[in-house]
């Protein structure tokens, strides 16, 4: 889903801890994965306050307790804003021997204090068409049950933002931002990180590898495979650029035992304990639902693992510039990184002629639903065993979200088709989805007897309509039974046939 579109303006997500600096160190990549570059943009910062937490972790042998309000007021004396200043080109050598990236240039530096940060985050959040945008999400995530509908995503995000700041390298800048309020061994790690993020800007420019796909699917009058698949593009390649700086933060704090992950990959498991132990100083983010949660740390938990394996077994070249060059297309690539090694390419989704079919609607969003989506979805729906399990079956799938024309306030529509590696899983999904309806509609009644193929249910935003045959499912909601019909026809023939 675009997430991306949520998180790209999405989030970065690093694992820093709340330490005596007053810093605190992963959605928002979304789920509307591949649009919200901006939103990403600002949340990077709140992860970047979680890598501080996961160096606080690796030097005490603990997370530190998050501090209170006054520790902000502490500024780190001249000398050692100089010491930091100076550690900038050491880490950024590390950081290039580390990945073999080339420094073309040296990295420009710039001390900030906590409203500098904020400001920066904060800046494009009125924005008119990052606020429609970001509603548009917002809804969709609603319609299949991921949000509540009374969660407001806009005041989530800020108050996200507000509750954690930390240092950043921005690429429109090409500066790192280095904190005023914490001391230089605190932020060395991170500096490790975001160095990194400066080497793949250098080579490979950060803003327009990560702009792939970030279309508007509300603004296109066509909709083409490549744009649904634009969402994922945008989530694996999120992946990549911080699971590459997350292993240079590793390396750069195991660097005084004269070990590395590619030397020791094993140390991955206690990455992960770490990414959960930061996570527990943050009460927005805690709160906050399965989705938002699972989506903010997925570049870091998941982009971390495929890097690393990559590197373990095909070398620095391939982990590092090689993704960069050839990146991953979809979640399910770095979810199971033998699929990228491996070259897999999923057969293209069938699609609908969404101009004549949706004639008398108005395109609201569109997007792929990959397997990390559909992960969350499952385990939202059933459970985390059944979602690990059933997850790794998927092989396609995207939404497309309407309302009828001049009819603004009608309940959003939906086209959710999904494709499997056989019938079983496919049924499995479908009922997995459909037992959860109950859950997502307050009049949710099925209306047909259940068969082998259809279903039918009635709710208050209008029929639920359910096609289920062979490996792919077919599913509608608020759309008129015409209408679902007609999809279903043009998607799989055979289903209605039976």
């Amino acid at each position: 889903m675009n997430h991306s579109a949520f998180f790209e303006n999405h989030v970065k997500f690093r694992f820093e801890t709340h330490n005596e600096s007053g810093a605190s160190s992963w959605f928002l990549s979304g789920h509307h994965k591949a649009r919200y570059v901006h939103w990403m943009m600002r949340l990077k910062c709140f992860f970047s306050c979680l890598l501080l937490t996961l160096a606080a972790a690796a030097q005490t042998g603990s997370p530190r307790p998050t501090p209170s309000p006054s520790a902000d007021a502490q500024k780190i004396s001249p000398q050692q804003a100089e010491e930091l200043f100076r550690s900038v080109d050491d880490i950024l050598h590390f950081s290039s021997q580390d990945t073999g990236l080339p420094i073309k240039h040296e990295v420009k530096r710039k001390l900030v204090n906590r409203d500098q940060v904020e400001s920066f985050v904060m800046k494009h959040t009125t924005e008119d068409e990052d606020a429609k945008r970001l509603r548009r999400s917002e809804l969709v995530l609603k319609k299949f049950g991921l949000l509540p509908r009374d969660f407001d995503l806009s005041k989530f995000l800020v108050a996200l933002l507000k509750e954690q700041v930390a240092g950043y390298y921005d690429p429109k800048t090409k500066t790192v931002n280095l904190l005023d309020w914490v001391t230089p061994e605190q932020q060395k790690p991170v500096l490790a990180h975001e160095l990194t993020h400066a080497l793949q800007d250098q080579s490979f420019d950060l803003e327009k590898f990560m702009k792939a796909g970030n279309a508007d699917m509300a603004e296109k009058n066509t909709i083409t495979i490549a744009d649904l698949e634009a969402d994922e593009l945008s989530t694996a390649r999120q992946a990549v650029v911080e699971g590459q700086a997350m292993v240079v933060l590793m390396d750069y704090m195991l660097q005084p035992m004269g070990v590395s992950i590619e030397k020791a990959p094993q140390l991955l498991s206690q990455l992960k304990d770490s990414i959960v132990a930061a996570t527990s100083g943050s009460p927005q983010f805690n709160s906050s639902p399965l989705y938002l949660r699972s989506a903010l740390t997925f570049p870091y938990r998941y982009g971390t693992e495929f890097v690393a394996q990559v590197l373990t077994k095909s070398g620095k070249q391939r982990a590092y510039s090689g993704l960069l060059d050839a990146p991953p297309t979809t979640s399910r690539q770095i979810m199971q990184p033998e699929v990228y090694l491996a070259n897999e390419r999923l057969a293209a989704m069938p699609l609908p002629d969404f101009l004549h079919d949706f004639k008398d609607y108005e395109v609201f969003d569109a997007g792929s639903v990959g397997e990390f989506d559909t992960e969350v979805i499952i385990e939202q729906y059933s459970d985390e065993k059944t979602a690990g399990d059933l997850c790794t079956h998927w092989r396609g799938g995207y939404y497309y979200a309407v309302r009828p024309k001049g009819k603004d306030a009608a309940p959003l529509g939906l086209l959710y088709v999904s494709r499997w590696s056989d019938s079983a899983s496919a049924k499995r999904f479908a009922d997995t989805y459909a037992g959860y309806l109950p859950k997502r509609y307050n009049k949710a009644q099925e209306t047909s007897p259940s068969s082998q193929t259809k279903r039918v249910w009635t709710t208050e935003e209008g029929p639920v309509f359910m096609v289920s045959d062979d490996d792919l499912v077919i599913i509608t909601e608020s759309l008129e039974p015409r209408l679902s019909d007609q999809l279903a026809k043009e998607l799989f023939p055979a289903a209605i046939a039976h």
